[in-house]
């Protein structure tokens, strides 16, 4: 992992292309590892790839591919190397002896990107325990300690196997902390969670791969205001922000942290609080750069990931983004064509994004009935709960009650059932 004081560190990429890979998932996954590099504060100065049937179970590559990459680190004398998959602690170990440099896998890389850009105690609590998770089964030989495990690289040298078990030991105490941590803060979320469900305010939750604009989106719908930059994962900590659909409704849009292909499985479990906002959604808003290549196989991928979140089954509207960058209008037409339920838009002009909340809204109706409420006169904050919370049709007054016709959504219907009219 290449930290923000080893800015710009000489990085060779290596990639290894199994039977099961075509040769275009190879290049672009290898070109996304450049772009993370390039997000950690790295410099590629070199990639190169090797097919094999099956990883070597030492090294992963070759031993001759290895001296071909040892060979590589003396030219450009490099700094760093990184793999493109997850290396097994052995392999990462013989591998640095090899090529007599300093080694990292691609896990590696993007736990070090989320630490650098964990803002809030959330974030760094998850990113934290993500680290540990992963360093706990490399500490073999290694005698890591604890007072230099925010130095990334710098952490694979020690003092010995004594001190190894102390820090094995107080490793593990601290993923217990953390974990209590973020039980904390799941408990907290839920308590949020059930406020907002009691006034009955839906929630779309905006996910998509890693810089397909999903914050820049927000920023558009809600004028959130949030961090937008040209890297992957720009923005890591979730922002909730409201906003009004055209039919009045108020719903909660969440940023959540984007998906990436290989996602490390400990970033999945360690973000898995953040990431249940997606389980709760009442609609899950997927945002696609039309303007990038291989976009389809990026949907892939989030869709993968909301599978392993349990939430294949969620409403998905897909907003095809970055419109402004496609050659012609026709295109995008064409992608809204081929997948229902879609809108194309721009957050940068914000072309299309009122097409996009009438997309939400009618979605969104499915969760809404329309009732008509008879309420004495003195219940005035009945009458205006469901003048805040739902879209008055109808206002009239009868026999010293008020009746209101109004369009709210379920939860909020269900709890004033005993004000609903009889029919005569």
């Amino acid at each position: 992992m290449v930290n923000q004081s080893e800015a710009h560190q000489k990085a060779i990429l290596v990639g290894v292309q199994t039977g099961s890979d075509a040769p275009w998932e190879v290049e672009e996954s290898l070109a996304e590892l450049a772009e993370l590099t390039r997000t950690a504060g790295g410099q590629v100065v070199e990639s190169i790839t090797q097919t094999r049937s099956v990883p070597d179970s030492a090294c992963f590559i070759g031993k001759g591919k290895a001296a071909t990459v040892a060979s590589l680190v003396d030219e450009f004398e490099a700094d760093i190397v990184v793999f493109d998959c997850e290396l097994s602690p052995a392999q990462q170990r013989n591998l640095e002896k090899m090529v007599d440099c300093k080694v990292v896998d691609r896990t590696q890389l993007i736990l070090d990107i989320f630490a650098q850009r964990a803002e809030t105690r959330e974030g760094k609590i998850q990113v934290e325990l993500a680290q540990l998770d992963y360093l706990l089964p490399r500490l073999t030989g290694r005698g890591v300690t604890m007072s230099r495990l925010g130095g990334g690289i710098g952490t694979r040298h020690g003092g010995g196997e004594q001190k190894l078990e102390v820090d094995r030991r107080r490793i593990k105490d601290r993923i217990a902390k953390l974990r209590r941590g973020l039980d904390s803060i799941r408990r907290h979320r839920d308590v949020q969670r059930k406020r907002r469900v009691s006034r009955a305010v839906a929630n779309v939750a905006i996910v998509g791969y890693t810089n397909a604009g999903k914050s820049s989106l927000l920023n558009a719908i809600a004028d959130a205001h949030a961090f937008v930059e040209d890297k992957l994962f720009a923005t890591l900590d979730p922002r909730s922000r409201r906003a009004k659909l055209p039919n009045e409704q108020v719903v909660v849009f969440t940023d959540t942290v984007g998906f990436i292909r290989k996602l490390p499985h400990s970033l999945v479990a360690a973000f898995r609080a953040t990431l249940e906002e997606v389980t709760h959604a009442d609609v899950v808003l997927l945002v696609v750069d039309s303007s990038h290549q291989y976009f389809e196989d990026h949907m892939r991928v989030a869709k993968q990931v909301l599978g392993e979140l349990g939430a294949a089954d969620k409403p998905v509207i897909t907003a095809f983004n970055k419109i402004d960058l496609l050659p012609h209008p026709d295109v995008a037409a064409h992608f809204v064509e081929r997948a229902p339920g879609s809108v194309a838009v721009s957050a940068l002009t914000g072309e299309n994004i009122e097409n996009l909340l009438g997309l939400v809204a009618s979605t969104l109706s499915s969760r809404r009935e329309i009732v008509e409420l008879e309420i004495p006169q003195g219940r005035g904050e009945v009458a205006a709960l469901v003048q805040q919370k739902g879209r008055v049709l109808d206002t009239r007054y009868e026999d010293g009650n008020i009746v209101i016709t109004a369009e709210l959504e379920k939860p909020l219907a269900a709890k004033l059932r005993d004000f609903v009219k009889e029919r005569p």
